[in-house]
């Protein structure tokens, strides 16, 4: 059989014919290996050179390759956190004409790291907090999407650094199960197989002497689920309200919305008696900043970059009122947006030198900067302006910063 490259992208299948297809994973030379963190894995996983890009390459059969590939492509169009599947490649075969197994192939998401190696580390109770926090939300918008995951575990799933938190990322769809809707009993299993794995996993580290003494293995597996517990009845719970406290079900959409998730459709209904309402919101999804953000600017960034960015943005416009007095055009939202990304945005991430940025992308940069400008002003006790904040942000923190996120070794 020929060696097949199946992609979406008809770029993808050139690159990726320079990297050995003829050689088993375990044996690939190291020039075309890229020396990135892994969690461990039933099958033979490496990060290689494809062109400028850095991509995950897994060892598997070729049927469950090519539904794993399917099924991170039905995530991506459902707007999920998870790595970016680029081609399965079947018909591999040795020097001598032996098969060799299918290889499914994922874009390696910049400047991330699986939930394993940050617990191999040091880690301060607020950082093990955000950790949580952003798996639980991960498993709630799998199952809001109807993913039953089947394997969510520390190896499985990667970070990455967002606005002061941790945004959570599916790596291994392969015992994932896509359905209309999961009952009880189906989020109920996946969340308990994700417990067991999570809690597992940190006993391992712990018994070989690499899990720091404040965790408990036990205790944090239960934490997940229990965070879990109290995002799902947020979402998902019927509020009744007295008649005509309809603020009541703005201030639940506005709580949703603090969460990062927006309210598609709800559903009001009036007792008999007409004195009281029932309000239950029947689609949520997740990503509300993000998609205002982008619909505004174009930016497409994590949830918790997106509100912050929104903060500076909604902050600036608010000093725009007298620009071009004559014409309203030029007051509108997504005119001013458009603006701020020119003017703003962009000139100020461009100030700090690509060699400094590690792997952060352009809004964690700016992010930081906001974050470093707030602090200097109240050191300083009035604003001290975001040019300011950048220059002392380059001279003085960058250049001794620690990386907590390994930058990707194309950058």
């Amino acid at each position: 059989m020929a060696l097949q490259i199946s992609a979406t992208n008809p770029e993808h299948p050139a690159l990726l014919l320079e990297l050995p297809w003829h050689l088993p994973l375990e044996e690939w030379p190291e020039d075309h290996l890229v020396p990135l963190p892994r969690g461990i894995s039933r099958h033979v996983v490496r990060y290689a050179r494809a062109g400028g890009e850095v991509v995950a390459v897994k060892e598997l059969a070729e049927r469950p390759a090519l539904r794993e590939y399917e099924l991170l492509r039905d995530l991506d169009r459902l707007g999920i956190p998870a790595v970016d599947p680029l081609a399965v490649v079947t018909g591999r075969s040795d020097a001598d004409g032996g098969p060799l197994e299918s290889v499914l192939i994922t874009r390696h998401l910049n400047g991330s790291m699986p939930y394993r190696s940050m617990f191999e580390t040091t880690m301060r109770p607020a950082t093990m907090h955000r950790l949580t926090d952003a798996l639980a939300v991960l498993l709630v918008r799998l199952h809001l999407a109807g993913f039953a995951w089947g394997d969510c575990s520390l190896s499985n799933t990667l970070f990455r650094r967002d606005a002061g938190a941790y945004a959570a990322y599916l790596v291994d769809a392969e015992t994932g199960e896509l359905h209309p809707q999961l009952s009880s009993g189906q989020r109920d299993y996946d969340l308990d197989l994700a417990r067991v794995n999570i809690s597992g996993e940190l006993l391992d580290l712990e018994a070989s002497g690499a899990l720091h003494p404040s965790v408990d293995p036990v205790e944090f597996g239960a934490g997940i689920c229990a965070r879990y517990e109290d995002l799902w009845k947020e979402l998902t719970r019927t509020s009744v309200y007295p008649a005509g406290k309809y603020h009541y079900i703005e201030r639940r959409i506005r709580r949703l919305n603090d969460l990062g998730f927006d309210v598609a459709e709800m559903q009001i209904e009036h007792s008999s008696n007409g004195d009281t309402v029932t309000f239950v919101p029947k689609v949520v999804d997740a990503g509300h900043h993000q998609r205002q953000l982008l619909r505004l600017t174009g930016l497409d960034t994590e949830e918790n970059q997106a509100r912050r960015l929104l903060n500076d943005l909604e902050s600036w416009m608010a000093t725009q009122d007298d620009h071009a007095p004559g014409d309203p055009l030029a007051a509108r939202p997504e005119v001013l947006a458009h603006r701020w990304v020119r003017e703003v945005f962009r000139p100020t991430v461009r100030a700090v030198p690509p060699e400094l940025r590690g792997g952060m992308d352009p809004a964690e940069i700016y992010h930081q900067l906001l974050e470093h400008r707030w602090y200097l002003s109240e050191r300083a006790q009035h604003d001290i302006g975001l040019d300011m904040a950048v220059e002392d942000y380059v001279r003085n923190i960058l250049p001794h910063a620690r990386q907590t996120v390994r930058p990707a070794a194309s950058e």
